[in-house]
């Protein structure tokens, strides 16, 4: 049996660990675990580092019959929270573990704020990209982030900063040592300006208006909404200028839009498609080259809830300034349609959604993503609504004809997309 105890946040170890550790032959954990462990002179130690060595030092301790006595894992925390003990399920089986859990350092950061975290989106940084945190940063309004080296609030607040959103970041730094902990609250500039050091735990990012959040059923993230492709009448537009909600069905079903992505949706209008795509949990920047047009999404944006950067500008004009999106969808661009097919494609990870009303530009948009490297498809979106007649009955009424391309990139041509 490997016993794995979360040592919590606090020093020195509870009255539990100090009584497994009495009897422990190997005691495998991080350099200061190990320094405010009171380990006999015969206790073996490992410390945690790369973590395949050490998981082989136990493999060869417990082969051996564990002969000093059992083994013994100390992480910080709670160890299956984003901790060891996946990897030592994974590797020595879940029944041979007894976890003795700590409280996480995101419970406790929670705690220091007096809010509830049933609802908060957890994402780790530590050891792997930034850019999934910062995208669910910009689209939930409570998110707990667990740093690392090159991925602290320093760099999570610049990142903010650069995407214009209105965040308030929570910095937990040594928490549960009585001498050093500290809770700051700062704005995401504050935090990008300051050296923040080795002792942070957790950082909070939260949308002060909206972090109190609702009573909730089910714990995370909410689901994705109950229903999509709304009605045109739920969103403020100009002259009927907006997606039709067949036309956003199937752009929806081919961008793919989810948490901890980016979406652009360029030559934005009302917004209706920007809108969708942040229901669905995923960061957008909506781009539109009229003032009128980025207030009207704005607006969109707040009467359903969700964050929407939005750019003012010309899409070849500001396209080059925004983070590469995960997908794109296009819904204007007029003469210059193929130039921003070209280049959302180019920057574009995942896929590109075009919507065209006139067929004469959907050549040139289709050879924009083939030239790019997407496999590309469409087809022509012909719809007749139900309309009353006089005498309670009803008519077909046409929609105009929309023409939908999109192009996805294949998984085995990744080589040289931005990641």
């Amino acid at each position: 049996m490997i016993t794995v105890v979360g040592t919590g946040t606090g020093a020195p170890l509870a009255e539990e660990a100090l009584a497994v550790l009495a009897g422990a032959g190997l005691v495998v954990g991080g350099r200061r675990h190990l320094a405010a462990a009171p380990l006999a002179g015969r206790t073996a130690r490992i410390v945690l580092g790369p973590l395949a060595p050490a998981l082989d030092g136990i493999a060869r301790y417990t082969d051996a019959g564990a002969p000093d006595g059992p083994v013994v894992v100390l992480a910080s925390g709670d160890p299956g929270f984003f901790g060891i003990v996946r990897a030592l399920a994974e590797r020595f089986g879940a029944g041979r573990l007894d976890v003795r859990p700590g409280v996480s350092s995101v419970a406790t950061a929670f705690a220091r704020v007096g809010l509830p975290w049933d609802d908060a989106v957890v994402v780790s940084a530590h050891g792997r990209d930034l850019r999934t945190a910062v995208q669910i940063c910009r689209s939930r309004p409570k998110v707990g982030v667990l740093t690392g080296p090159g991925a602290g609030p320093a760099e999570l607040g610049a990142a903010l900063v650069h995407r214009g959103a209105d965040r308030v970041l929570v910095v937990a730094s040594a928490l549960g040592d009585p001498e050093r902990e500290r809770v700051e609250r700062v704005t995401p500039a504050e935090a990008a300006a300051r050296d923040w050091g080795t002792a942070v735990s957790v950082v909070l990012c939260l949308d002060p208006v909206r972090a109190l959040g609702a009573v909730r059923t089910v714990a995370g993230p909410p689901a994705g909404p109950a229903r999509w492709a709304l009605e045109e009448s739920e969103f403020a537009h100009r002259d009927s200028m907006i997606s039709k909600f067949e036309v956003r069905a199937l752009a929806l079903a081919r961008i793919g839009p989810r948490l901890g992505e980016l979406v652009w949706d360029v030559g934005a209008g009302s917004g209706s498609v920007a809108v969708e795509c942040a229901r669905f949990g995923a960061a957008v920047t909506a781009v539109e080259k009229t003032l009128d047009g980025c207030e009207r999404i704005r607006a969109n944006a707040a009467a359903h809830g969700v964050d929407v950067h939005v750019v003012h500008g010309a899409a070849l004009t500001v396209l080059s300034d925004l983070d590469d999106p995960d997908a794109v969808f296009i819904g204007g661009g007029g003469r210059e349609l193929p130039t921003i097919v070209a280049a959302s494609a180019r920057r574009a990870r995942r896929a590109v959604v075009v919507a065209m009303a006139s067929l004469d530009r959907v050549p040139a948009a289709r050879d924009a993503l083939t030239a790019a490297g997407f496999e590309c498809d469409g087809v022509l979106l012909q719809s007749s609504r139900l309309a009353p007649l006089p005498g309670n009955v009803s008519r077909l009424a046409a929609t105009n004809p929309v023409f939908v391309l999109w192009g996805v990139r294949p998984p085995a041509r990744t080589e040289g997309v931005p990641q």
